[in-house]
């Protein structure tokens, strides 16, 4: 019975396995769709009725799903805290922890449902080929993290000298300044906040040409990192 079951939940070469597959996504979609129109103000009694029947017998699902695949895993605890398992852990949980809850903690646990359109993950090649080309690029991507993180507290520090004395309201300290060098070196600029001094006003235009570059650099990581992925996959 065991194999049997993985069968069906593990593997994706046969007809019951490829049914359980799109079973289980459509359920995830519904889910997704539901928790979105929850959102709606002034809905319906009845209407609320239907979205909270649907989500009982999502979670029902997901959760026989859950502790399927524990039971059919050779190694149950590697699962329980593995990726996929986590995340059908995490799809479930806002649910059973809702009891007892007043409402205020229940609209944040809402929050965490979302979590269940990560499962779809286990069920896309695409999102899989994603997943290896991250794994297999970590180092750079981290090593990137960190220089973009240098690289903003400079940019905050930066600013900070120069607009601090004519703009004591917006860089009163390099802890303010840390916005305006987020969404200066993201190349967003959302303009509520600018210098005026031509000091900083050149440090912003070296900061915008340095954050060209940043948005460049992991796009050209991951990019290779999938294409390698891709390869991989293909000489296999």
């Amino acid at each position: 019975m065991r194999d049997y079951i993985k069968t069906i939940i593990e593997y994706n070469d046969n007809r019951l396995s490829r049914l359980f597959a799109v079973f289980i996504q459509v359920l995830i979609f519904i889910s997704i769709i539901s928790f979105s129109i929850e959102t709606i103000p002034n809905l319906k009694p009845q209407t609320r009725v239907i979205l909270q029947s649907i989500e009982v017998f999502c979670v029902v699902i997901f959760t026989i799903e859950y502790l399927l695949r524990i039971y059919v895993a050779n190694h149950k605890l590697k699962f329980i805290f593995s990726f996929f398992g986590l995340i059908d852990f995490l799809a479930i949980l806002p649910f059973y922890l809702s009891f007892g809850l007043d409402l205020r903690s229940l609209r944040a646990l809402r929050f965490f449902r979302l979590f269940r359109i990560l499962k779809l993950a286990r069920y896309n090649k695409a999102i899989n080929h994603f997943s290896r080309a991250i794994k297999s690029a970590r180092e750079e991507i981290f090593l990137f993290i960190f220089i973009t993180l240098i690289l903003i507290y400079f940019s905050a520090v930066g600013i900070y000298y120069f607009e601090n004395q004519e703009q004591p309201e917006h860089f009163s300290s390099i802890f303010d300044s840390l916005w305006w060098a987020i969404i200066t070196l993201t190349t967003v600029g959302y303009g509520d906040i600018y210098p005026i001094t031509v000091g900083g006003k050149v440090f912003t235009f070296l900061i915008l040409m340095i954050g060209l570059g940043i948005v460049a650099v992991p796009t050209g990581i991951i990019s290779s990192a999938l294409t390698k992925s891709v390869d991989d996959k293909t000489s296999k």
